[in-house]
């Protein structure tokens, strides 16, 4: 018998969102050599075995962890077995992740790998199918856990402050007023006349959510409303600030477990 035909290499860039870049690739041996970038990179391992040289080290990720290549570090890429790999990776700038924690130390994750589940789930958001566009405001919530999950699990203590009440519920009427539209966090920031990620903390103190999933949540009330009230479902989504009704349905899934034309018609029974 002749020898399988090797899996092609292949890599795939999502459409650039203006703060962060996200490939997907797959490599059957040798990846990418010796090189460095100034941002950081975090990605997961999908399959396979993806090996990689880091600070003086061979380091072997497999599905299950996080990879967290500090900026500035050399690294290269290849296959672990005669499998190949198959991984995402996201590239962040420490100047944003500064942003977010406020001047303290750039975390450092030592041997580019971490078992944390605190940044395993927190990096699930940028590191979702690389087809699948994020949206602004899910993007920034994304950014702001990632870089507390990464100061966490690189031993960095929370620092504490307290929470500013008055502008956090400025953003919150300014959801509630604006849900058949895009939301940012730019948006909100101004609502509520303060900083993007000081709201972004402070929401989640005072509301006991990210506004993102806040946002998410009113829209998926309202749409919920509107089905039960009896308005085709592509309307209802359209009126709830759902991009279509396939987006209605993903979310809806997501929070409730079950497709909201079955809601639908559980409720008709």
């Amino acid at each position: 018998m002749p020898p399988a035909t090797p899996k092609q290499d292949w890599i795939l860039r999502a459409a650039p969102s203006g703060q962060l870049e996200r490939i997907e690739a797959y490599f059957g041996g040798h990846g990418y050599g010796m090189h460095r970038h100034d941002t950081y990179a975090i990605g997961r391992t999908l399959s396979g075995v993806q090996s990689f040289h880091y600070r003086r080290g061979l380091r072997h990720s497999l599905p299950g962890g996080t990879i967290v290549l500090h900026p500035d570090e050399v690294h290269d890429g290849q296959a672990g077995t005669e499998a190949g790999f198959h991984y995402r990776m996201i590239y962040v700038e420490p100047a944003l992740i500064q942003q977010i924690l406020g001047g303290r130390p750039l975390p450092f994750i030592p041997g580019g790998i971490s078992a944390d589940p605190r940044l395993y789930a927190a990096s699930a958001g940028l590191l979702q199918d690389t087809h699948d566009p994020i949206d602004p405001l899910q993007e920034d919530d994304a950014l702001y856990e990632l870089s507390h999950a990464l100061c966490a699990a690189a031993g960095g203590k929370p620092g504490r402050r307290s929470a500013d009440y008055v502008a956090a519920e400025r953003a919150r009427q300014y959801i509630h007023a604006s849900l058949e539209q895009s939301i940012t966090l730019e948006q909100l920031a101004s609502a509520a006349a303060t900083d993007r990620w000081s709201l972004s903390r402070d929401f989640r103190a005072l509301f006991g959510t990210s506004p993102y999933r806040y946002v998410m949540l009113r829209r998926l009330a309202q749409a919920r409303r509107l089905i039960a009230a009896g308005m085709p479902l592509a309307q209802a989504a359209a009126a709830s600030g759902f991009t279509d009704q396939s987006h209605l349905t993903r979310r809806h899934v997501q929070t409730y477990g079950m497709a909201p034309d079955r809601w639908r018609r559980m409720l008709s029974r």
